[in-house]
């Protein structure tokens, strides 16, 4: 009785206390067995938390008596407040640029217009399937809000497989794809909350893109500018020579600032946290001490790795939200359709535009070495099948008010994308590992030339882009190859003139790395 009661006093003297010290319990339990089965071929990271978070989910129902699997109530603003900014950040961070940006163009093709593509898919499928199936109650905005929510991946499960020194340009793909697919899916989910529906012809069409070109601009100058004043604070400023501390806090505060800034100014914040870690790496982290260095790249990974098991375990516990399923009025028969119909909507979205673009993709940069082969283009299909933590957020976003809901439809919506996100997490990242490894058995390893392009013989990286100690002939000259080499191999002249503009002009004042270190 004494120790039932003192729990009892416990729990209503602290009822924020208890709640967050038995997720941060569960949260190390995570890592615990993370680790132990680090070497498991079927198992990541992922999947562990989801199943722990089920786990977790029938102990507190069953202790609640079938009232409640939740230990905290989700909140939207709380994913996209706290919780996604250290991801994105970290993935600019920690990103190899120069794989990045060699393959910029193709990178921008899937996570742009390939978003799009799937949009329209999954939209058009929903609202001709759903009301056949038997579910209606769904706007049209529903609609095109469900194509956003069920077009942003989660490629965590087969990053976590690739190596980027075995093969390079896969790992950047999937990668660069998976930032940029999140971003634009957000972009466009908000761009969606504010066309009138009424309206929807080739104009509001055209509205929508209109508005995402700007946002992802300004977005992309916001973050850009960020990255650059840190570095140019970092190194006026010398922090190391008296705080070292100083230095990663200044880091982390403008890394947040410009993700807060953003969502102020009504822009993208992770397209602008995303290119923030992007300058930072290339420019400020240099300017700093090497202890500095060391603490920063392992910090940004931790708080991005403790948001990303943090999501996953919130969606293994909100499974079985007892709530939400006993408030959708759907038959099970039904239900299994509209899950099966979504997951066939996604699995044709996702091809309707990789292999298309692959090819297209490989026509434009014949001269790259290699190509984005078959099997290549079967991985990066595969990678995108996987649903999370965008996903989650966003259906949240649409069809609750601070994690609550009251409307049939709506918690179905709810119920439905959180199936969704079980399932092609559980099934597709069980399957990524043996799949994967059964289409690249042997991976060719990474040698000096891998990550550098053939050098042109036309192209000095040491000459100036123009020269006013030379004579106007030379100058013209040097303009006529330079348009050549752009004509010919435009990704790569591109970089090549980004190269020397940035060890010319930019290193100088931001500072960077030598420019004989290799940027691999």
């Amino acid at each position: 009785m004494e120790i039932s009661e003192f729990a009892k006093n416990i729990t209503q003297e602290h009822t924020q206390v208890v709640p967050i010290s038995l997720f941060v319990a569960i949260l190390c339990l995570c890592l615990i067995v993370g680790q132990l089965l680090e070497e498991n071929r079927w198992v990541n990271e992922s999947i562990t938390a989801i199943l722990i978070g089920c786990v977790s989910g029938i102990i507190i129902l069953s202790i609640t008596k079938w009232k409640s699997s939740h230990i905290l109530r989700f909140d939207e603003e709380l994913f996209f407040i706290y919780l996604l900014p250290p991801i994105i950040f970290n993935a600019g961070f920690q990103v190899k640029k120069k794989q990045f940006f060699h393959n910029f163009l193709t990178i921008m093709m899937f996570g742009v217009i390939g978003v799009f593509i799937s949009v329209s898919i999954i939209t058009a499928g929903s609202w001709w399937l759903f009301p056949k199936l038997g579910f209606m109650g769904l706007s049209i905005r529903d609609y095109l809000a469900l194509g956003t929510i069920f077009s942003s991946t989660d490629t965590v499960c087969t990053l976590q497989i690739l190596n980027q020194d075995e093969t390079p340009l896969l790992y950047s793909l999937v990668f660069g794809e998976g930032v940029v697919n999140d971003a634009t899916s957000v972009v466009l989910f908000n761009a969606v909350q504010k066309i009138d529906v009424r309206e929807l012809n080739g104009k509001a069409a055209l509205r929508i893109f209109r508005d995402f070109l700007y946002l992802f601009s300004t977005s992309t100058i916001l973050g850009v500018t960020a990255g650059l004043l840190t570095a140019l604070v970092l190194k006026t400023l010398y922090f190391g020579k008296h705080s070292s501390v100083r230095e990663i806090a200044l880091m982390v505060l403008m890394a947040y600032l410009s993700y807060i800034l953003a969502e102020l100014l009504e822009l993208s914040g992770i397209l602008t946290v995303f290119f923030c870690g992007i300058f930072m790496s290339h420019y400020a982290w240099h300017n700093m001490t090497d202890s500095s260095r060391i603490t920063t790249r392992h910090t940004f990974a931790m708080m991005s790795f403790i948001a990303e098991t943090f999501i996953f375990l919130y969606v293994g516990m909100d499974a079985f939200d007892i709530e939400k399923w006993r408030m959708s009025k759907l038959s099970f028969v039904t239900s299994l359709g509209v899950y099966s119909a979504l997951i066939l909507m996604i699995l044709l979205g996702r091809a309707a535009f990789v292999f298309p673009l692959s090819f297209l993709s490989n026509y434009m940069n014949s001269h790259r070495s290699p190509s984005i082969s078959f099997k290549h283009q079967v991985v990066i299909w595969w990678a995108g099948l996987m649903r999370g933590a965008v996903s989650i957020a966003l259906a949240f976003k649409q069809f609750t008010y601070s994690g609550v809901t009251s409307d049939p439809d709506s918690a179905t919506m709810i119920t439905t994308t959180i199936i969704i996100v079980l399932f092609t997490t559980l099934v597709f990242g069980f399957l990524t590992r043996p799949f994967v490894k059964y289409l690249l058995p042997h991976p060719q390893h990474a040698t000096n030339n891998s990550c550098r392009e053939p050098k042109s013989p036309n192209e000095d990286m040491n000459l100036p882009l123009l020269s006013f100690d030379e004579s106007t002939t030379t100058n013209l000259l040097r303009a006529k190859d330079s348009l050549s080499m752009l004509l010919n191999r435009p990704v790569y002249t591109i970089h090549s003139f980004w190269r020397r503009f940035d060890d010319t002009y930019m290193r100088p004042v931001f500072g960077g790395p030598d420019s004989n270190q290799s940027q691999c």
